[in-house]
């Protein structure tokens, strides 16, 4: 306790001679108070801790700093930005600002703003500092001024000048400047528009399947509905969980293409800036660097409220901060949209319940939300059966498991899928005869399936059944995923059961050597060992096992017993 309370008082005390000597040497008249420092230290923390709205009502009470403390005015505006006092951000801004100040956020927010007004030489004027960035070494900022003077320099028609400062984002970002190409192309109605964002999604490194929406987009503002019908519904085949794509297939399959186009259009450069915020923002939920994410996504949505991904991801980002009462709140402004983000926010706040409260709840959230579905299909079967199975409700995964299959055809993709989980399921209610059918009939549709063939030919093993069978099954499970240590550990296990022990010796000690913490991986190789008469070794596996905080009580039991018998007599 002393120590602490003496690391305390240097931080309090740093924190005054920062007020001192960059502040209040400036300006006498400013009253260094206890109260002020107090303020300015506690909505320091707020905001390395993102409690944006503790922040601002510490750093609020301290504004005379402004104009005199920089690193104030950044935490300030960032935190008014985070909270969406986009009003009261851009007034701050305005009040701080000073030609010879490198100030990223206020340049970035007021030089939208001049862009929104349409004032384009005010704002480049911005976007010009935010070219200066390299003395913050932030992350991915200095490329953000170029792609701002990008879209000025097309809002005015000069799609040459665009284009030039296009070319000036790095090189390591190539993908990007292959986006913001897209876009320019679709907003200025160029013919090379198609091929264009076709390139951009056929590109095999990455995923860009989302790019889809926005081609479609592109052809239902040329009123080509056909063409942005047959683009959604063959990217959904490929992509299902894209909840963009998803949504938009929903809409043209009950002619509402009219909201797709509300969503985003292209024609329109705000809708084409917050997409690339959206991109930054993504870049740095990636990074797990939340704070940063959530700057950008809300800048995004001050361009474009409408567009769900935004929505999605800072709810996302909420729930990965533990930021709970956000996260739902976000996910909640998320159902009025339609079925598709309405579930998908409905699941999530159920995972949320999970942690808050317990199984029951979670479960009671998420049955109610189905309930209130008007029209249910395969996939609202099949993720609700998903649920129940993660949550040990097994006779209602199979219920619901079974509904999803009634609903699609024999030669879709998820039947393989579907039959697996389902027979998990019968597995965990000790129905093996029924598990054994969804198991066996899952790899009949798609044989190379790695888990699947353990879980079967494992259980074989288990039960002491279809021995030679499971041994060739495992075999072909170990060439599939070579080092996959509970699959190593079955096929060791196999020839243990075969009382093959010398090649049950080399594949679980390979397993070990993988998963040195497994309990049961462990008893596997020390039971070959005592098989083997390598009784030192087998007790020294044993005795670790005994130590490993996660063996459950019951083989500690059968393990104490091998230590006094042996494997040979019957435990």
């Amino acid at each position: 306790m002393k120590y602490l309370f003496k690391k305390n008082y240097i931080v309090l005390l740093l924190i005054i001679l920062l007020f001192v000597s960059k502040v209040f040497a400036k300006d006498t008249n400013i009253h260094y108070s206890r109260e002020n420092i107090s303020n300015y230290f506690l909505g320091s923390i707020s905001v390395n801790k993102d409690h944006n709205e503790e922040a601002f009502k510490h750093l609020k009470k301290v504004q005379t700093l402004k104009n005199r403390h920089q690193e104030y005015n950044i935490k300030f505006l960032r935190t008014l930005v985070l909270l969406g006092k986009f009003k009261h951000a851009l007034t701050f801004s305005k009040s701080v600002w000073d030609k010879d100040v490198l100030f990223f956020e206020g340049d970035l927010l007021l030089g939208l703003d001049y862009f929104i007004k349409k004032d384009y030489p005010n704002a480049e004027k911005h976007f010009e500092r935010l070219n200066n960035i390299s003395q913050y070494n932030l992350f991915f900022e200095d490329f953000i001024g170029n792609i701002l003077l990008t879209w000025s320099k097309a809002s005015q028609g000069n799609k040459e000048d665009s284009l030039k400062f296009i070319k000036k984002i790095p090189n390591q970002y190539i993908h990007l400047t292959k986006i913001q190409n897209a876009f320019l192309q679709c907003f200025f109605d160029d013919s090379t528009t198609e091929k264009t964002f076709k390139e951009l999604i056929q590109n095999n490194n990455y995923n860009f399947s989302r790019y889809n929406f926005f081609l479609a987009n592109y052809f239902l503002s040329k009123k080509k509905k056909d063409k942005a019908k047959a683009i959604i519904e063959n990217s959904r085949k490929e992509s299902r969980t894209n909840l963009l794509l998803k949504q938009s297939e929903n809409f043209l399959l009950n002619n509402k293409n009219y909201r797709i186009k509300n969503f985003f259009d292209c024609q329109n450069p705000r809708d084409s800036i917050s997409e690339f915020f959206y991109i930054i923002a993504n870049l740095y939920s990636n990074e797990k660097d939340y704070q940063s994410s959530n700057f950008y996504l809300k800048i995004s949505l001050f361009l474009n409220d409408k567009f769900l991904p935004n929505k999605s991801l800072l709810a996302e980002n909420y729930q990965y901060q533990k930021k709970n009462i956000d996260a739902k709140k976000t996910y909640e402004s998320l159902k009025s949209i339609g079925s598709t983000y309405s579930w998908y926010a409905s699941k999530s706040i159920a995972a949320i319940l999970l942690q808050e409260k317990g199984k029951k709840h979670s479960v009671k959230s998420l049955e109610k939300e189905f309930n209130s579905l008007s029209n249910p299909n395969f996939e609202h079967y099949y993720e609700l059966a998903n649920f129940y199975k993660d949550n040990e409700y097994y006779e209602k995964s199979i219920k619901y498991y079974s509904l999803a299959l009634e609903e699609i055809n024999e030669d879709h993709f998820l039947v393989p899928k579907i039959l697996d989980r389902r027979g998990t399921s019968f597995e965990r209610l000790n129905d093996w005869q029924s598990a054994e059918i969804d198991l066996v009939k899952s790899l009949e549709i798609l044989p190379d399936q790695p888990h699947v063939m353990n879980y079967l030919a494992y259980t074989w093993v288990e039960k002491g059944i279809n021995l030679d069978k499971g041994l060739k099954i495992l075999k072909r499970a170990v060439e599939l995923t070579e080092n996959d240590g509970y699959i190593i550990d079955s096929l060791g296990w196999a020839y243990y059961a075969k009382k093959n022990y010398i090649e049950a010796e080399q594949f679980l000690q390979r397993a070990v050597e993988l998963l040195p913490l497994d309990p049961i991986i462990n008893d596997h190789y020390a039971d070959t060992l005592w098989k083997l008469n390598k009784n030192i070794q087998a007790r020294y596996f044993w005795n670790h096992i005994l130590k490993l905080d996660n063996t459950e009580q019951k083989l500690k039991d059968t393990i104490n017993k091998k230590l006094i018998f042996g494997v040979n007599k019957k435990l």
